[in-house]
């Protein structure tokens, strides 16, 4: 969770508490560096799993929901023109409906 909530945070936030971290501690310039270094990877590990995660989600419920997505449209686009490009053809018959 502690990920997560880093997560969230800005650029800005992390390094402000990464800073008073520091202070509390007494730690050197060099430990503080890598500390607000630390974070702000962790941070940024915890937002990309935080957006393969509502990726997924979001997924598993379009899914549910049998809505197209933007590859379903796209192949259709292509048969589509495909099937406009046969029509086109010279000596191509259009079968008389019945």
């Amino acid at each position: 969770m502690t990920g997560i909530g880093m997560g969230l945070l800005t650029n800005e936030k992390i390094l402000e508490y990464a800073k008073k971290s520091a202070e509390e501690a007494n730690m050197t310039t060099e430990e503080a560096r890598k500390l607000a270094e630390d974070l702000l990877e962790q941070a940024e590990e915890a937002k990309e799993k935080l957006e393969e995660k509502v990726d997924e989600r979001i997924r598993k419920q379009l899914d549910r929901m049998g809505l197209a997505t933007k590859e379903d449209v796209e192949g259709l686009k292509k048969e589509i023109l495909k099937l406009q490009r046969v029509n086109k053809e010279p000596g191509h018959q259009k079968q008389a409906s019945k």
